[in-house]
């Protein structure tokens, strides 16, 4: 231990001694890995982490798709019978085919507790409010986040079913100190509590917990929140239906996430080859669920993009931590990458080039296909008060000629034209 913290050796340690209790739990029940497993005869036991990287295949999110399709509802990756599960929950972002996804109570309390690190990382106690900008649908992050903040003693403040004015007058009721939401739907209460002339400062605002999207450790994006909200700190985090809560922000660096270790095992690969990849080299982002064990996931391709800090061995963070640490957060997503006359473009670029913007209140990107080419056009919706949207339009080509090296067609629309939205932004339209 150092500094409080637990080192690599430590972290490791207890990893490898996580991972072989998993392996015995799927081998005794699991079909999916049963399966899986035949394929390459994997033992019930590893000697080391890399013995289990090179011994044990991937597991993709299209092999969970088809699994669910074949094996309605819930797929065969269920270590226990059905009726030892209680809690289901779904994915938002497989379009048409949202995976289900089930929990014993004893997984649920596994990501509980790594949810509750989040906010004790984010310096959120007893002595705080936080309200829950959410609509308490089929989502796990709601659930989860509430009954974190109830574990760590905090008043929890729900917001579902409400108008986001009526969220903001919440909020301003309950004096809370904490607020959960994605980036987006920050500047949204932001910009309705302008509209609605609601003073935001009323509202005791410490901290903005947000995930979903990436803009929580763009710092555009992060800078533009902070100013609407007096202040207050932007804290990032990131985590999947599939596996849970992941991250969190370090607390002595922005723009840099912190893995929960030991509660994943967490590996770096190239895209292409699948291959470990070495610190400070983008690759994608590969998670082993070690306490998840009702429906675990091995080495699953996550789809993030990432890049491990650069440290020398033993070395820990600015913050004390040993933990993995990933350089700028999530970068991007590896299917959402697009080319553009040469020129790699990716959502997350494109975003911390438009928040520089304090003018534009929203944006949407049209991609389109002219003669196996792709190209893509801005749409930007300006705030009321800009009163010269040409010069506004001049600028924003010119930042992206510096930054992407690209000339991208602009299109003004009329103010509150563009869509808003709770959830995840789905700001990239392809035509």
């Amino acid at each position: 231990m150092t500094n409080g913290f637990p080192n690599r050796d430590v972290i490791a340690r207890e990893q490898l001694a996580s991972l072989n209790r998993l392996l015995e739990v799927i081998h005794a029940g699991n079909a999916f890995y049963q399966e899986k497993f035949v394929a390459v005869d994997a033992p019930h036991r590893v000697a080391s982490l890399a013995d289990f990287s090179a011994r044990f295949p991937f597991t993709t999110k299209t092999e969970l798709v088809a699994d669910q399709a074949d094996h309605p509802p819930f797929g065969t990756n269920l270590s226990f019978p059905l009726e030892r599960y209680t809690r289901t929950h779904q994915t938002s972002g497989t379009t048409g085919n949202p995976l289900r996804w089930l929990d014993t109570p004893e997984s649920w309390d596994w990501m509980v507790t790594n949810w509750a690190e989040v906010f004790q990382a984010a310096g959120i106690t007893s002595k705080d409010r936080i309200f829950f900008a959410f609509s308490f649908g089929p989502f796990i992050g709601f659930w989860l986040a509430f009954e974190a903040g109830e574990r760590i003693g905090s008043m929890c403040i729900p917001g579902g079913g409400l108008s986001t004015a009526a969220r903001l007058r919440s909020m301003i009721a309950h004096q809370a100190t904490a607020l959960c939401c994605t980036p987006t739907y920050a500047l949204h209460l932001a910009e309705v509590a302008a509209q609605e002339k609601i003073d935001v400062a009323q509202i005791p605002l410490r901290t903005v917990v947000v995930a979903g999207e990436p803009g929580g450790s763009i710092p555009a994006t992060r800078e533009r929140l902070g100013k609407l909200w007096h202040g207050a700190h932007i804290f990032d985090h990131h985590g999947m239906t599939e596996v849970g809560p992941v991250t969190f922000e370090c607390p002595a660096q922005a723009g840099v996430l912190h893995v929960i270790e030991p509660a994943f095992y967490a590996e770096i690969v190239d895209i292409q080859t699948g291959v470990a990849v070495s610190p400070g080299t983008r690759g994608e982002l590969v998670l082993t669920t070690l306490g998840r064990a009702g429906s675990p996931l091995l080495r699953y391709r996550t789809g993030d993009l990432v890049k491990a800090q650069v440290r020398q061995v033993n070395e820990p963070c600015a913050c004390g931590r040993h933990t993995l640490a990933l350089e700028g957060g999530i970068l991007g997503r590896v299917d959402d990458m697009i080319v553009v006359r040469g020129v790699n473009v990716y959502p997350t670029a494109v975003e911390s080039i438009v928040r520089d913007f304090p003018e534009i209140a929203e944006y949407r990107v049209r991609v389109t296909q002219k003669q196996s080419l792709t190209e893509l056009k801005l749409e930007i919706e300006p705030v009321s008060e800009c009163t010269d949207t040409k010069a506004l339009v001049q600028r924003l080509q010119k930042a992206f000629q510096e930054s992407l090296a690209l000339r991208v067609p602009i299109e003004v629309s009329a103010t509150g034209s563009l869509p808003r939205y709770e959830l995840k932004a789905k700001r990239w339209v392809v035509e």
